[in-house]
């Protein structure tokens, strides 16, 4: 069964389902500064636009591209920064 998220009054929604690869989302965020916390091991990939990242432990942000992934550790929160629609997918291990 897909299930709908949304975030931060709107300004991000996913589709998250499960599939033989484990669990993921699709989802698209408006422009914006946000902060997420992770209870699994998460990989994010860009689909389209790009976002800014600052991962755990980590001072400065870096500029994730269309089809660039990065990993969030278990229990950790990352921060970013959306300066246009942008779409990603999220693989929870």
């Amino acid at each position: 069964m897909i299930q709908v998220n949304e975030y931060y009054e709107g300004m991000v929604k996913s589709m998250g389902a499960d599939n033989k690869e484990g669990k993921f989302t699709i989802g698209v965020m408006e422009a914006g500064e946000y902060e997420f916390g992770t209870a699994t091991i998460e990989i994010m990939t860009v689909v389209s636009g790009e976002m800014k990242v600052q991962l755990p432990g980590e001072n400065e942000f870096k500029v994730v591209k269309p089809f660039d992934s990065f990993r969030v550790e278990k229990d950790a929160s990352f921060k970013l920064i959306i300066e246009e629609t942008c779409a990603y997918r999220c693989q929870y291990l």
